[in-house]
């Protein structure tokens, strides 16, 4: 499979990026000729729809303000066989993409992230922001896993088994360390290449805030964690609780072995309270975690509802090529259509038990 043989579509969030997304529309149609290019304006009071359109983009729009709004848009909206979701701020390098598309394919990958490398002379890094990337990708790896140490990066190629499988519940920048930890989670295949980063250009501001964002990044590995970890999340809950609790326990017991009573009734309660709230949420973790296997098993199916790359509608031989044989579900779809729904039960959908 050759990437001529494969539908290709761009993918370009923008907020007012009217100074930059011209010359990134024409870089990209440049670099792959067959491919498609899609702006998604995400309400810009400048002319970033106009400039793309005259670039050639198809350009659509996302009223509700957040990347992650606007990639689960795109994701939504785009059919093709490979993704390439870059930032319409003229920072990343349109000629890598190519090569990115080749090493997902020959390697049948489901992303190729571009780890940023900061060309000669150029300082493109804001201040905090290679520390913080730094931080989050220790933590992802910690906890998840995976290959990833660029994770921050907003320059990636994917497959269409990825992109129309990945739930995309983030709203602005966190949706990186989202599809980091998706993959992670999914043990997905997924490899790393060096690309060049360079500044924006002259009268393009960037709309990220290294610390508000970079909060909302660590909240979100932390509600990851709960949802991918939940037996290690409620463990340590359970533990931390416990050890407040037995802190506060020893001088009630020692009280009460050497005189016989408890001059601390509401300490001794507070005690009974968290070990009991202790308890709880061990049980939580051990039911979620059974929860979390059974998530786990619907999504990598839903996952494995698609091929790796589509085929070509007619090959050298002039005969169409047969499609490949997709297993039918044991499960009726009540009046739903097409690869990838998830199976309905026959139980539920006939409103039963």
């Amino acid at each position: 499979m050759t990437a001529c043989c494969l539908r290709i579509a761009v993918l370009l969030p923008c907020l007012d990026e009217e100074a930059a997304i011209a010359g990134v529309v024409k870089a990209f149609r440049q670099a792959l000729p067959n491919a498609q290019v899609y702006v998604y304006d995400n309400g810009s009071t400048d002319a970033t729809a106009e400039r793309a359109l005259e670039a050639g983009a198809v350009v659509r729009s996302e009223p509700l303000r957040g990347k992650g709004n606007v990639v689960r848009r795109m994701f939504a909206d785009v059919d093709a066989d490979v993704y390439i979701l870059a930032d319409g701020d003229g920072t990343y390098d349109a000629s890598a993409a190519p090569a990115m598309v080749d090493r997902l394919i020959a390697g049948n990958l489901d992303m190729v992230v571009g780890v940023r490398v900061e060309a000669e002379g150029q300082d493109a890094y804001r201040p905090g922001h290679e520390m913080g990337n730094a931080l989050l990708n220790r933590m992802i790896r910690g906890l998840f896993g995976g290959v990833f140490t660029d994770i921050s990066s907003g320059y990636r190629v994917m497959s269409r088994r990825l992109v129309k499988s990945f739930p995309a519940l983030s709203q602005r920048f966190e949706i990186e360390p989202e599809l980091a930890a998706h993959c992670a989670h999914l043990r997905l295949p997924c490899a790393e290449m060096p690309t060049r980063y360079v500044e924006r250009p002259e009268g393009s501001e960037s709309k990220l805030n290294t610390l508000k964002d970079g909060r909302r990044a660590l909240l979100t590995i932390g509600l990851l964690v709960k949802e991918f970890r939940p037996f290690q999340f409620f463990t340590v809950v359970a533990a931390t609780l416990s050890l407040v609790s037995l802190v506060l326990a020893v001088p009630i017991v020692l009280t009460f072995w050497e005189t016989g009573l408890v001059p601390r009734l509401p300490t001794a309660v507070l005690c009974a309270s968290l070990a009991l709230a202790a308890m709880g949420s061990f049980l939580s973790g051990i039911i979620l975690d059974s929860v979390n296997r059974g998530r786990h098993e619907l999504k990598r199916m839903a996952y494995l509802c698609y091929p790796p790359f589509a085929r070509p509608a007619a090959p050298a031989t002039g005969r169409p090529e047969p499609a490949p044989a997709i297993a039918k579900s044991p499960f009726p779809l009540t009046g739903l259509t097409g690869v990838g729904v998830l199976p309905i039960i026959p139980s539920l959908s006939q409103g039963e038990g």
